[in-house]
């Protein structure tokens, strides 16, 4: 437990005032089920851009990515890189298609709704699957959430941890269920703010407590040099072809999460992605270098070597001997804020998911704006009480959960969307293989270990529903020439409205 528990409980009460308010604000803002699902589309540049960004990065970028880098030093250069990289990219080859894409095929809400739109699914089968796997890896990911809510908790206050993962749930689920997008959204961007500003702060209060950067890393070198050498794990042994590719396709996870493909389609007009790209590659860029630093600073700051199962607190112990209490509640709230802004999100696509592409697709075809709205309130909760089961595991690893979720939505959605939005010959058929291939890839590739599949599941799931997409659709003319007729008015659409 930290020092000081009464002023750290005070200042997170103030900040759950905050976010509290901003929630009831966006209720009286939400009106039907577009503007609970993305706001209206009406997002700013600056919002869509911290919103994105905060709730891609989750409580691993305080309590994960710290963890790791004080494990394995420059090593975590590799995961942060294919990161950065994977956040342009996302940005620049996404984004803009998606937001025109998404409202020329039917004004779509949703992930799966796009798919099924853009290949005229009427039976239904595309939508349905593709809502499965969204509900099926948004709990691992929620749960991944939870988890580092419930270590935060512990960690600060001596809590139990199953009591400390409910205080973490009852928080997220009140506000996101009220308020839908809007307060997802514009707590997000205080929450995006007060993550960059707090890894900014430690890393450089930690320096200058024992010295330039230059020194600290000579000192971390005379202790282990391993630690300052990218291409050597912590114990020397050589980290691998495999090891940097495992590290670096984080990046490809990208382009298939549902809950940074939201903002894309949320955002006000086309023309706003540009500058919300840069917005959104700054935030990142500073933040994975923060937390980077941060888990180095703490190899010479933390006087005990910390085990495997208390690295991912390392943050937590720099903001306690650092800082004082006052300082350090708001600090400690960044990881809150991390955490809350991920799971909120995930919790709003799944309900979304699950209200408008299997409830009122095969249950309720005809249900009413009210009715729609008050289903995905009650979704929230339900999907909510799930993911806290799923977390009651206290030996879970922040990074491990967070890793299958990332790659199981990277593989099965990511060259499902890319291909949907660049290739016009692409058929249903051919998405829905894709989906199914890379998202059981996935599934079957993480229970293997050994020589080749100690790869990052990632890499042979994108690889695989690459293939099967192309194999497929090019094995189902039928509906190609229809498909891309279609397509390339959409595409022509795009153009003018992005001009």
């Amino acid at each position: 437990m930290t020092q000081h528990p009464i002023i750290i409980a005070l200042t997170f009460a103030v900040y759950f005032a905050v976010v509290w308010m901003i929630g009831w604000y966006a209720y009286r803002r939400t009106r039907d089920l577009s503007d609970f699902i993305l706001g209206g589309r009406r997002l700013g540049s600056g919002v869509a851009a911290l919103s994105a960004s905060a709730s891609d990065m989750s409580g691993w970028l305080l309590l994960g990515l710290p963890g790791f880098a004080y494990a394995a030093g420059l090593e975590s250069l590799w995961l942060a890189g294919g990161l950065l990289l994977g956040t342009w990219v996302n940005w620049r080859v996404v984004a803009q298609r998606l937001r025109v894409f998404s409202v020329a095929y039917g004004n779509a809400l949703t992930l799966p709704e796009y798919f099924s739109n853009r290949f005229d699914d009427r039976i239904g089968w595309l939508r349905g699957i593709a809502a499965l796997f969204v509900l099926g890896f948004f709990l691992l990911y929620t749960s991944a959430g939870l988890v580092a809510g419930g270590k935060l908790f512990q960690s600060v206050f001596g809590l139990p941890y199953v009591w400390a993962v409910a205080l973490g749930l009852v928080s997220i689920v009140l506000y996101t269920a009220v308020g839908g997008f809007l307060a997802v959204s514009w707590t997000d961007v205080v929450q995006g703010l007060l993550m960059a500003a707090a890894l900014v702060a430690v890393p450089l209060v930690a320096f200058s407590q024992i010295g330039e950067p230059g020194h600290v890393f000579e000192v971390i070198r005379a202790g282990n040099p391993d630690l300052m050498n990218p291409f050597t794990h912590a114990d020397g042994s050589g980290v691998g072809l495999i090891g940097i590719l495992s590290l670096a396709a984080w990046g490809l996870g990208y382009f298939g999460q549902p809950h940074i493909l939201a903002r894309f389609q949320a955002i006000a007009t086309p023309r706003k992605v540009t500058a919300a790209r840069w917005i959104a590659v700054i935030w990142v860029a500073v933040t994975l270098t923060g937390a980077t630093l941060t888990g180095l600073a703490g190899i010479l700051v933390v006087e005990q070597p910390l085990s495997d199962e208390a690295r991912e607190t390392v943050f937590i112990l720099l903001v306690d001997i650092l800082f004082h209490p006052i300082v350090a509640g708001v600090l400690l709230a960044a990881i809150l804020a991390a955490i809350m802004s991920t799971a909120d999100s995930q919790l709003l696509v799944s309900s979304s998911s699950f209200t408008e592409d299997l409830y009122r697709l095969l249950l309720r075809r005809k249900a009413g704006a009210r009715e729609l709205v008050l289903v995905g309130r009650i979704a929230v909760v339900v999907i909510a009480l799930v993911a806290f089961w799923l977390a009651l595991d206290p030996e879970a690893m922040v990074l491990d959960l967070v890793g299958y979720a990332w790659a199981g939505f990277g593989a099965a959605f990511g060259p499902a969307l890319i291909l949907s939005l660049y290739w016009p010959r692409m058929t249903g058929l051919g998405a829905l293989a894709g989906i199914l291939v890379g998202g059981l890839t996935v599934l079957g590739w993480k229970q293997l270990e050994g020589g080749l599949f100690d790869l990052y599941e990632i890499v042979p799931g994108v690889l695989l529903a690459s293939l099967a997409i192309y194999l497929v659709s090019r094995a189902t003319p039928g509906k190609q020439a229809v498909l891309a007729a279609r397509f390339s008015k959409v595409e022509d659409e795009m153009m003018k409205t992005a001009s």
